[in-house]
């Protein structure tokens, strides 16, 4: 696997979302041969166990994505100490019906941002235990966590924090290292 493609998840319907702007990050400093890809989320309708089996297009489009690309990166917001809504349903959507569940075997990593001092924390840990049931394979470091994250971003949305950049680029080469290993054939 010389070259590997990861799709974004972003956390929030936003244009500025922080979400987003963590992943525009990732695609200015991805490591040589991955490619960061964004996911357009926008258009699903909330959760319908009834519309399974025509789900709408947009569902459909990700959920093709999702299973194409190598790994997923998922950029959440934290709403209310969780997953935004957005997000939830989006994940619900793709893993929909459990036989055809997009994220299964999917390697992935974690961003979050926040404009407290928790930085989305708590979001990611409810993720991970989503990830459980899912059969999804987070990596677990380094952590990307941005705390006040009103200072770090400027008024474009573009993440201007060095720390910040460095550790997302640290954890997509981990994200890609993963995928890698667990591409491998027995």
């Amino acid at each position: 696997m010389a070259n590997l493609s990861v799709l974004g998840i972003p956390g929030s319907l936003r244009a500025k979302a922080y979400s987003r702007g963590l992943l525009l990050a990732a695609q200015e400093v991805a490591p040589a041969g991955v490619t960061v890809d964004l996911a357009d989320i926008r258009g699903f309708p909330v959760y319908n166990q009834d519309e399974e089996p025509a789900a709408p297009e947009p569902v459909r489009r990700l959920r093709d994505q999702v299973r194409r690309a190598d790994a997923v990166l998922f950029s959440l917001n934290e709403h209310n100490y969780g997953l935004s809504a957005a997000e939830k349903n989006v994940i619900d959507w793709v893993s929909r019906p459990p036989a055809e569940n997009a994220w299964n075997g999917k390697p992935a990593g974690l961003m979050s941002a926040s404009i407290g001092m928790i930085g989305g924390a708590r979001a990611q840990y409810e993720l991970r235990q989503t990830m459980v049931f899912l059969n999804m394979f987070p990596i677990n470091r380094p952590e990307v966590i941005v705390t006040f994250a009103a200072q770090k971003f400027d008024a474009d949305g573009r993440l201007a924090d060095p720390t910040a950049r460095k550790l997302i680029g640290d954890h997509l080469t981990e994200l890609a290292r993963h995928a890698r290993r667990l591409a491998r054939p027995e």
